[in-house]
């Protein structure tokens, strides 16, 4: 807990949102906020897949908010440390990626971010920048001559990042453990050419950010300064971003919008406050309003969560077809934007297919055990009828005169099965 009260509109709301978690040097940092001359900040996404999920969601809203405070977001696509892997949180080595998957990653993640910031040429307009365009061209002896002197093994050791590696014995290779040395450079790269002082990050970013604040101390002189948000986790325990279907992409192209909105619609009772202060730009009276509705009522606070960030990270447009898909699936209907799952006619006309396979296939399960458990815990429906037959193949005779069949697996989940 921060024991500081924040003068600047940027700390005041990343503050009482619940975005703090570490902050070096806040009244400092505070005091250069409120100058009225915007600072740069920026964070760093490695482009390890072609869209971000909602586990980076946070930093993403947190530089969303540092450009509606009237500062200029600065957003890195690792494309150069992404070659290495970043070890923070991994029990293992990420896999590597050649730079024309890295090359296609970035694009995609570029398409995410440019909903939620304003990019452009005016002062507070967020400028992307990738870092492969400086560390690929490094000479390694001039790096090692100029900055290796700089870096503390002995300090790099008890990092969290490594520290809790080696504590599970588990592997950490010299590609990884140069991650946190690339990441400082990155820092100090920015803060010469962007004036950027701070940096922000998750809480596992800690000693990444704070190596680079030494950075630019030893070699310019100069004081910079670190932000992380706390680990955020859902009620049950799970990784926020994680469900059984897999990640909660943002990109539509790899999870639909109406998925989307159905996830936040799903969140715990517990969560839906603290989610609605991160993850929205509804006033804080709002929410504080919302988040003490009690009983059947708090379902109408899930709905505003689900639009409101559906609407930010989709369109306006989006979130009202994917509510009003969740309502005429409620009532019993097949909603125009519900997943959807083709079936060739020749193989409906001659064995079917399995409704297991069918419920891996859309996500609505993770293995063929757990899908037979569903069925037999009657939790799966086949149009209005409940399939209790493990070994159930949907063919033909179940459409009747219709191009499609709804299955669903309990109340939440549904999608269109479609002859074609």
């Amino acid at each position: 807990m921060i024991e500081y009260t924040p003068k600047s509109r940027f700390l005041q709301t990343l503050s009482t949102r619940g975005f703090l978690h570490q902050v070096s040097n806040i009244a400092t940092l505070d005091e250069k906020l409120c100058t009225g001359a915007p600072i740069s900040a920026y964070i760093g996404f490695d482009a390890t897949a072609n869209s971000l999920h909602v586990g980076s969601l946070v930093q993403i809203m947190m530089l969303r908010i540092l450009q509606q405070s009237g500062h200029r977001p600065l957003v890195l696509l690792g494309g150069g440390t992404t070659l290495l892997g970043d070890p923070s949180g991994k029990d293992e080595q990420r896999q590597l990626l050649s730079r024309t998957q890295i090359g296609e990653n970035a694009e995609g993640i570029r398409a995410v971010l440019s909903r939620f910031l304003r990019f452009g040429d005016a002062p507070s307009d967020a400028v992307m920048l990738n870092n492969a365009d400086w560390l690929c061209d490094l000479n390694m002896m001039d790096f090692l001559r100029g900055y290796g002197r700089l870096f503390s093994v002995n300090r790099m050791l008890s990092f969290d990042s490594v520290r809790l590696r080696l504590e599970r014995e588990q592997p950490l290779s010299f590609l990884e453990f140069n991650y946190m040395v690339m990441q400082a450079y990155d820092y100090l790269n920015l803060h010469r050419s962007h004036d950027c002082l701070l940096q922000m990050g998750g809480s596992d970013q800690w000693g990444n950010i704070v190596n680079g604040i030494d950075l630019i101390r030893r070699t310019e002189s100069a004081e910079a300064f670190a932000i992380t948000t706390p680990l955020l986790t859902m009620a049950s325990g799970a990784k926020m971003g994680k469900t059984a279907a897999g990640a909660v992409w943002l990109s539509a192209d790899k999870l639909s919008c109406y998925d989307f909105w159905q996830f936040w619609r799903n969140t715990a009772n517990a969560d839906v406050g603290r989610f609605l202060r991160l993850f929205t730009d509804l006033p804080l009276e709002e929410i504080a309003l919302l988040e003490v509705l009690q009983g059947a009522e708090i379902n109408e606070a899930k709905r505003v969560l689900a639009n409101a960030v559906t609407t930010i990270c989709h369109s306006e447009d989006g979130a009202r077809r994917a509510a009003q898909t969740a309502a005429e699936t409620f009532a019993g209907g097949a909603g125009e934007e519900l997943p959807r799952f083709n079936v060739d006619m020749v193989m409906l006309q001659s064995n079917g297919v399995g409704v297991i396979d069918v419920l891996r296939e859309v996500g609505f399960v993770r293995s063929g055990g757990e899908a037979r458990n569903k069925i037999q815990d009657g939790a799966v429906k086949l149009g209005e009828q409940t399939v209790c037959d493990v070994t159930y193949r949907i063919a033909l005779a179940d459409f009747g005169a219709e191009t499609s069949v709804k299955l669903s697996l309990g109340r939440k989940k549904h999608a269109l099965i479609v002859r074609g």
